[in-house]
């Protein structure tokens, strides 16, 4: 089978005079936005103006706001906004000419996705710890128990199991959790890659229920993580990850056919280290 890697279907407004009379404050939260949103800000005049002062740096922290500007807070997110499945779902809806189906299989439910369920062969990579907590926008950001979370990515070759030649006969890097009492769901993976064309990313589909998560049909959304650029400088320095290095100097979140309307609800917090392993922490809103 041909191996498929392919990116996704791939100036400021004449009122910084505005922005700048509002002094420091209004100078801090536009320098940490990115140019794609500055632009959004500056169109809406004095509008996007007292939004910007009004909301300061929480509209930018990470894991707040949303993919089209609107904010949030770390806790109490905006709703995070739809995204592509991309070409290698393997939901059971039909993508690269296939329809490949994961989420029927034995053992696909599970937190620790390194290991082919099919194969046992196990992907290398610098660790990872994913943890989601789904809330609820629409009720004080509550906590949604009892939903279903599909997550998956790339190797650290950038290929994608079941559907890369290299890869074809495994599906490892893909699992199903149910999120706890708290709203939280967590995975054990490895860092994936960034390949030619688009930003290092992790993809994830919610279900209402576990018994749900058989089919693309039952979802009721589709997003992505985008992962801090200090996080892929550090893990792609490693062995392993030699590719990545060239492919992230030509990309950018604004230029992302994904990311390049903003990521603010949609980059997780990080820690850890490249010999510990990193975590990555995001609170994912839905308007339930």
């Amino acid at each position: 089978m041909t191996r498929i890697i392919t990116p996704y279907p791939a100036d400021d407004h004449d009122h910084h005079d505005d922005v700048n009379n509002l002094g420091l404050q209004a100078d801090s939260a536009m320098l940490a936005r990115s140019a794609v949103d500055r632009r959004r800000v500056l169109s809406l005049g004095l509008l996007g103006i007292g939004l910007l002062v009004g909301c300061g740096a929480s509209a930018t922290t990470p894991g707040t706001g949303s993919g089209g500007g609107t904010t949030g807070t770390a806790d109490c997110p905006a709703a995070i906004p739809s995204e592509t499945a991309g070409p290698y779902p393997a939901d059971g809806s039909v993508a690269s000419g296939q329809s490949l189906n994961v989420l029927t299989r034995s053992g696909i439910v599970r937190s620790d996705l390194r290991t082919s369920l099919s194969t046992g062969h196990t992907a290398a990579g610098v660790p990872l710890t994913v943890i989601l907590k789904l809330v609820n926008t629409n009720s004080s950001c509550a906590a949604l128990s009892g939903y279903a979370v599909y997550l998956w990515h790339c190797t650290q070759s950038g290929e994608y199991s079941m559907y890369s030649s290299a890869v074809v006969g495994e599906d490892y890097l893909r699992g199903v959790q149910e999120s706890g009492a708290d709203g939280t769901v967590t995975f054990q993976t490895i860092f994936p890659a960034c390949y030619s064309g688009r930003w290092p990313h992790i993809h994830f589909e919610i279900y209402p229920t576990l018994a749900s998560a058989t089919s693309a049909p039952g979802k009721i959304q589709t997003s992505q993580l985008a992962l801090p650029r200090a996080t892929c400088d550090a893990v792609y320095a490693t062995s392993g990850y030699s590719a990545s290095v060239s492919n992230l100097s030509r990309v950018s979140l604004a230029t992302d056919n994904v990311f390049g309307d903003g990521v603010g609800t949609q980059t997780p917090t990080m820690s850890g280290s490249v010999s510990a392993g990193y975590t990555a922490n995001l609170t994912v809103g839905l308007a339930r």
